[in-house]
């Protein structure tokens, strides 16, 4: 009589739960067809699926997920044995992936077979640890049980000599320091990370559909406060893998229904102030029409004066304000600009900038030590910075530029007094007071 420990019984019992499970399945309810049921017995299904786990192969690069008539070696790396780059990578996943099996589809329920869990666990893992008590309720006769453990554990095998395949996508690397040298290369074969593909897709789902997305979106439409995170993945692609098969490339493809998502590869979106020049121009206002909102409210504006307004309120307010607007967005180009360059970059043989445009955009040169061969240019830089007046000659060359703009449009007369005022309003707002008086000497302006 078979006698198991309380453990062996529970790796039985979810054993025959599994089994059973498919014999119902594929009954439909007929329990009177006694060759399937046959086939479902607990031994006789154990054996068929012992001798079929070899049609089965757990990988975590797929092979044909770069061609599906690649009939090449696909591999099983465990991320955290991988090389441990900056980059984002399988390597990355540690011990938390999920494996994914290639070959043959009809033999895929093994594999859902050894994902069953017992205390936590798949049977796949306890086989590959040598369980005595699932050795024990697999098989009364010890043999047959550890013919199976052993069928079992092979889900995870390395072939002695991988084989790639006319259809798997090659490349020739240069290894050495002769790119004319065919011998200085290494051909090499890029195999698709299913591994890192399911932990992707398994994150945007998320973001797409997950419960704490829903929320937030709803309070958006609702316009409504919400104490949360939102997450969004824009520009995404979706490549389906497999057709209408996706259990033909693997396993884990079939869950996601051949879906695969990629994300979004474009040209970056340049910053603004990496744009703009300050070495080998005249002027930077060159560049100021390009500048964030620049252009709009300049049309806005053109468009106002000459639609020919009534000369009332509300057409000065709205003048002033596309005005007041101008001179903000030139404050903010000029901190684009000192944020972007290094303290000292007017120094360059090769900046051309009037004086005042120097000193409104490399304020900070003024911290520097002076130049022993150029001590004098130096000097008179940072008397000219505290004396304080090129806002007002920035202001001007503002006023200049715009009338110079709106003139194109069509405009003959634009008084520029208004928007002088504003330009140096701006810029005084935003870089004077504070700045210049933490600069000057003795905390005066």
């Amino acid at each position: 009589m078979e006698i198991l420990t309380e453990r062996a019984q529970a790796f039985r019992q979810a054993i025959t739960a599994f089994i059973d499970g498919r014999r119902d399945a594929k009954l439909k309810g007929d329990d009177n067809d006694g060759d399937i049921a046959a086939k479902y017995e607990y031994g006789i299904w154990l054996a068929d699926a012992a001798r079929r786990v070899n049609q089965i192969q757990a990988v975590t690069h797929v092979l044909k997920a770069t061609h599906p008539d690649a009939r090449g070696s696909s591999l099983h790396l465990a991320p955290i044995n991988l090389p441990q780059h900056r980059e984002i990578g399988s390597h990355l996943l540690g011990d938390t992936f999920a494996e994914d099996i290639v070959g043959n589809a009809a033999a895929l329920d093994v594999f859902k077979f050894l994902k069953t869990e017992v205390e936590g666990k798949r049977l796949f893992d306890w086989m590959q640890e040598a369980d005595a008590d699932l050795q024990a309720a697999l098989s009364a006769d010890a043999e047959t049980a550890q013919e199976w453990m052993q069928a079992f554990s092979s889900l995870i095998r390395a072939e002695s000599q991988p084989v790639s395949h006319v259809a798997a996508k090659q490349l020739y690397w240069l290894v050495g320091e002769e790119p004319t040298d065919n011998a200085e290369y290494q051909l090499l074969q890029p195999l698709f990370s299913s591994a890192l593909a399911h932990k992707v897709h398994a994150d945007i789902q998320a973001a797409r559909f997950g419960e704490e997305n829903k929320l937030a979106r709803q309070a958006r439409r609702e316009n409504s406060a919400y104490d949360g995170s939102y997450h969004d993945y824009r520009g995404l692609v979706v490549r389906k893998l497999g057709g209408t098969k996706p259990q033909n490339i693997s396993q884990l493809n079939s869950e996601r229904g051949g879906v695969n998502y990629l994300l979004a590869s474009l040209p970056p979106h340049w910053n603004t102030s990496d744009r703009i020049k300050v070495l080998n121009v005249d002027s930077v206002f060159h560049s100021f029409y390009f500048f964030d909102d620049v252009a709009e409210l300049l049309k806005a504006l053109s468009s106002l004066l000459l639609s020919d307004p009534d000369a009332v309120k509300a057409t000065r307010e709205k003048r002033e304000a596309l005005a007041q607007a101008l001179g903000q967005q030139l404050a903010l180009f000029g901190e684009s600009i000192r944020f972007a360059q290094e303290p000292g970059w007017s120094q360059h043989p090769d900046c051309r900038l009037p004086q005042c445009q120097r000193l409104w955009l490399d304020p900070e040169r003024i911290e520097l030590l002076p130049r022993e061969e150029h001590q004098a240019e130096d000097e008179q830089f940072n008397a000219a910075y505290q004396w304080g007046d090129w806002p007002d000659e920035i202001a001007g060359y503002f006023a200049s530029w715009l009338n110079a703009q709106l003139h194109k449009t069509g405009l003959t007369t634009v008084g520029d007094a208004e928007y002088t005022y504003c330009a140096k309003q701006a810029i005084v707002d935003a870089d004077g007071p504070v700045s210049l008086q933490h600069r000057a000497p003795g905390g005066v302006a």
